[in-house]
């Protein structure tokens, strides 16, 4: 049975869908089938992974129609790595779902079809804490935060938690938090290096070893439809997500 991996953070702009798209991308090239599904509304990671997001079937359909969710599975360019695209459509979901019997498990029940043929499933979700999210952490075993290295970033961190600890309390007992990501972090600034120090104070046995650079390779690669690994493999950027990928596999 496959390890599913939700990337959560209600902020946005913080790497949520940097992180699912190259995450995956490093487990398929390390030798493991991959799937990665796309559960933001933007369809940010289907896009950044070179599919069209007007695709049909997709997530949307899946989890509001209760579609097939083998049939909306797309190959990607990168070999083992399978795409659930996103499309438009989905925006409205968040509106749709609350009034569907059994909302807040109708990606888990989805997943559960096709979570065997992969060895990992990473969920990128939107940046809010509305119905999909929720979907993402009912379905997920463990989730990823990224944790953009300035101030407001920080301010998030309680909410978010606070979240997860209801989701485990009445409806996923199995979510575990897999680590905390340190990311777009520029080391010349005080006030990242702060940052950093804060949150591995207050979170010692949570946060990822890896830090994230900030680096215009990672910026640049999705507008080429591609992860950074691929783009440019041997950037800092790249590095810093191989290293993740290694430490996600080690903490599975």
């Amino acid at each position: 049975m496959g390890t599913i991996y939700a990337i959560a953070n209600q902020k946005g702009g913080v790497g949520k869908t940097t992180t699912a798209v190259n995450v995956a991308a490093c487990i398929a090239e390390a030798g493991y089938e991959t799937l990665l599904v796309d559960i933001d509304p933007q369809a940010n990671a289907t896009v950044g992974l070179g599919l069209a997001k007007d695709l049909e079937p997709s997530i949307y359909d899946v989890i509001s129609v209760e579609a097939d969710a083998a049939a909306a599975i797309r190959p990607s360019d990168i070999e083992r790595l399978s795409v659930l695209p996103a499309s438009p459509d989905l925006a409205g979901a968040n509106m749709e779902l609350p009034r569907l019997p059994g909302s807040e498990g109708r990606l888990r029940d989805a997943l559960a079809a096709v979570r065997d043929d992969y060895a990992f499933v990473i969920l990128d979700c939107p940046p809010s804490l509305g119905p999909l999210t929720v979907n993402a952490l009912v379905a997920a075993d463990r989730v990823i935060v990224p944790v953009q290295t300035e101030y407001l970033a920080l301010e998030g961190l309680a909410g978010l938690l606070d979240t997860l600890a209801l989701v485990q309390r009445e409806l996923n007992p199995r979510l575990t938090i897999a680590g905390m990501l340190l990311t777009m972090h520029d080391g010349r600034t005080r006030l990242a290096r702060d940052v950093e120090r804060e949150v591995r104070e207050h979170f010692p046995s949570l946060v990822f070893d890896t830090v994230i650079p900030r680096n215009v390779r990672i910026g640049e690669a999705p507008s080429y439809g591609l992860p950074v690994i691929h783009h440019d493999p041997h950037c800092s950027g790249a590095d810093a997500y191989f290293e993740l990928a290694k430490e996600v596999a080690a903490r599975a």
